[in-house]
């Protein structure tokens, strides 16, 4: 385990970014450590899933890399317990061969999974993207300061929120992201190799599962229909992706 000392992460969170890897493998640890703090990352180390919450806790790290399969509290126990309260970007690492345990840590919240073993440039790529999504976040200026009316929807562009009546429906920071493009084109099918470049941030060439977007995309459209005789406003396009069904 790697902690920071007292007073250490607000001296530094201005200027470097932390990152925390949580992997039983000391191995994937050392060598994650080691990589990441060339690329000028504050790295912290957790060996278990209880060791990791704590860390989240006491030090609120900008990323988090997240192995399933550790002792104590599993990865995806960990990733729920997280979605709780926090919407910190985490990528989970899995060893397991079967696609429905590859993609339930997506379903748990999980922004993105690479399966082991995994090259640590790819994994360092999409780490990049992601920190560059966040970044881009908090520094935008929306030039439109009205509320969109999607359906019966109220999507508040500048405050990042989304309301049904007088009841706001709490969106991961990806899935407004997600809304965002949608409400940008609706009517427009939008593929999902679009959605990668725009919401995730990743080149066209890179080898990433689509099915990230189909998880991500379920979770949103679950959480904007409350009732099972509601039309869904989130359309599947067969053969390409995604569409907002226009309201006229």
């Amino acid at each position: 385990m790697t902690l920071l000392v007292p007073g250490y992460k607000s001296s530094l969170k201005d200027q470097q970014q932390i990152i925390l890897v949580a992997d039983d493998e000391a191995s994937i640890r050392r060598i994650l450590e080691t990589r990441l703090s060339m690329m000028g990352f504050v790295v912290i180390t957790a060996a278990d899933g209880e060791e990791t919450l704590q860390i989240c806790q006491d030090q609120e790290p900008d990323l988090i890399i997240l192995d399933v399969m550790m002792p104590k509290l599993n990865g995806y126990q960990v990733c729920q317990a997280l979605r709780q309260e926090s919407d910190v970007p985490i990528i989970m690492l899995t060893a397991l061969s079967d696609v429905a345990d590859r993609i339930t840590g997506l379903e748990m919240g999980a922004d993105d999974y690479m399966v082991k073993p995994f090259s640590p440039k790819e994994l360092e790529s999409r780490i990049r993207c992601i920190l560059r999504r966040i970044s881009k976040l908090h520094s935008s200026h929306h030039k439109s300061a009205g509320v969109i009316q999607v359906g019966n929807l109220e999507i508040d562009t500048n405050k990042r929120q989304v309301y049904k009546g007088h009841e706001r429906i709490q969106l991961t920071h990806l899935e407004f992201n997600l809304l965002e493009l949608l409400v940008s084109r609706p009517g427009e099918p939008i593929s999902r190799i679009e959605f990668l470049q725009k919401v995730w941030g990743y080149s066209p060439d890179g080898k990433i599962d689509t099915r990230v977007v189909d998880v991500h995309m379920s979770r949103l459209r679950n959480k904007l229909k409350e009732d099972a005789e509601e039309p869904d406003l989130i359309l599947s396009v067969r053969g390409v992706g995604y569409a907002l069904q226009r309201g006229d």
